[in-house]
Formats: structure tokens, sequence, C-alpha cells
């Protein structure tokens, strides 16, 4: 009689759990399968339509809107989208360098600084990705114009003709970029190098390792972490940019979130933007899995969680 009372208890305790835990989960749940699962899957639908009058989606079911993406039309193969793809696989890559390159002393230099600082160091680093983007691209717009003074000691090195300016440009769109996803590499970083071993960087220094070596083998390994959270955090929104190239490529740096927008305005094909975003989130999986992959062969045989 005792033992059954005490496995009522338990059954009880472990259905109260269990609500609990459903009713603390079910709010997540319900906002990723409305506000993700189904338009993703809205999209997939439509990508696979044809495109009928105005640009909506009609049936029946055809792969048209792919082979649009890949540049097949009715006049034959145009390289116009290949080149768009191409253009944003090598902005998002000369981006995502840039910003590894500039982040890292930033991270470093500030966990080198008093503890009192270093939330100030931060705040200032964060701080401008508080202002909207839209308004920062504009800033970026009137510094890089013609007669401002980037653009005049652009002219004086030779870099561009006079009476031109840095913007609209291709330069102007990887400033753009580096600039606006500075803190999604930092911030990782910052929080990698707080944790570095610093053993392991004298043992290297004791051993007259070159700084180069020191830093492949002491400081790269702990900070590899941070680094490919940075680079997720970087590489897959920049990959599907539009205010940027927008504003500051001016029509001459087209990327794939350019191609996307337009399709659903302008261009008035919505199957073909659908398919252009479902290539984002392709190519969003395939960044994920590729970074993991890293991670684990980098990372001692442990896999890197993003």
């Amino acid at each position: 009689m005792v033992e059954s009372s005490r496995m009522a208890a338990r059954q009880r305790g472990v259905v109260g759990e269990s609500r609990h835990l459903l009713l603390s989960v079910s709010p997540g749940v319900v906002w990723i399968v409305v506000f993700l699962v189904l338009p993703s899957l809205y999209l997939m639908a439509v990508a696979f339509m044809t495109n009928g009058s105005y640009g909506l989606p009609q049936m029946p079911l055809t792969l048209d809107a792919f082979k649009q993406l890949a540049g097949f039309g009715f006049l034959g193969w145009s390289p116009g989208n290949f080149y768009t793809l191409l253009r944003s696989l090598w902005q998002t890559l000369l981006a995502t360098l840039l910003v590894v390159i500039v982040a890292y002393p930033i991270a470093y230099y500030i966990t080198t600084c008093r503890v009192k600082w270093r939330a100030i160091m931060l705040l200032l680093v964060v701080v401008p990705s508080w202002t909207n983007q839209v308004i920062r691209t504009f800033g970026w717009m009137n510094l890089l114009a013609p007669g401002t003074p980037l653009s005049d000691i652009a002219q004086s090195l030779g870099f561009i003709a006079p009476n031109m300016g840095l913007y609209p440009s291709n330069f102007a769109v990887t400033l753009g970029l580096v600039y606006n996803f500075l803190p999604f590499m930092v911030l990782p970083l910052y929080a990698a190098f707080e944790k570095l071993d610093t053993a392991q960087v004298q043992a290297a220094q004791d051993l007259y390792a070159s700084p180069l070596r020191t830093f492949r083998h002491a400081v790269f390994p702990q900070t590899l972490p941070g680094l490919l959270a940075g680079t997720v955090l970087v590489a897959i929104p920049a990959f599907g940019m539009y205010v940027i190239p927008e504003l500051l490529g001016g029509g001459k740096g087209m990327m794939l979130g350019n191609l996307v927008a337009n399709q659903f305005a302008g261009g008035s094909n919505w199957p073909l933007g659908a398919a252009g975003a479902i290539l984002m989130l392709i190519a969003t999986f395939i960044g994920l899995f590729a970074m993991r992959r890293v991670g684990k062969r980098l990372g001692g045989g442990e896999e890197v969680v993003i």
C-alpha cells in the first residue's frame, strides 16, 4: 500500500515536471514554427511554382525559377545571376577575413586593459550597432562621397579619378560590411581571450618561439571556438545582406539579397525570389556544417558547438 502510494506520487511528480517543461518551451516552439518554419515552407512552395501575371506564383509546379537563377532564360544562358552569386561569395569571404584581422587585436587589447575599463571599451565597440543600419550606411555614403577627406586622399594616391568618390563601389560595400559586422566578431573573440591560458603562451615564449608561432600554437587553438562563432555571426548575414550593397554599391555591387528583394518588388518574379531565398538557406546550412567540421578538425577531436 505504501509502495503504491509512493509510485503514484512519483508519477504525479513526473507529470508535473513534464507539464512545466511543456509550458516553458511552448512559447519558443510556437515562435520558431510561426516565424521560421512556416515562412520557409511557404518559400519552398512558391519556388516550385510558375511565374504568373504580375509576378505572382501559380500552378503548375515547375523548376523554371531555379533554371532562371542559374541564368537560363528564354533567350538562352546569361551569366548575370551567376556573377551575382560569385560576387556575394567573394564579398562575404573578403569582409569576413577583414573583420577577423581587425577584431583579433581589438579583442586581445581589451582583455589586457584593467577590468574597470573593459566594459567601457566593449560598450564603445557595440554602441554603433544600436543605431539603425540604414542611418549608419547613409553616414558612410556621406563620408565616402566626392569632395570628402577620404575621397581626396584616395585621389591624391591615384586610387580614383579626379572629382570621383569612393562611393558607389565594391570597396564601399566591403567597408560597410566590415564596419557593420565588426562587433559580432569582437565579442566572441573577447570571450575566448578571457579564458586564455596564459601559461601556454609563456611556455611558448620560454621555448623561444616567434610571435607568429606563439599565436599559431598557443593562442589560435584556444580562441578557435570564439573565431568560429564570430565567423558564423558575420558570414551568414553578410551573404544575404541587402541594405549595404543597395546603398553603398549603387547598383554596381548587387549581392544575392538584392537579387531576391528585387524579384519580390520591381522584378515581379516571386518564384525566382523564393528560389534565391532557398539558395541562401542552403548556403547557411552548408556554412554551419563546414564550420563544425573545421572546428572538429582543428579543435583536437572535439566538435565545436555552433
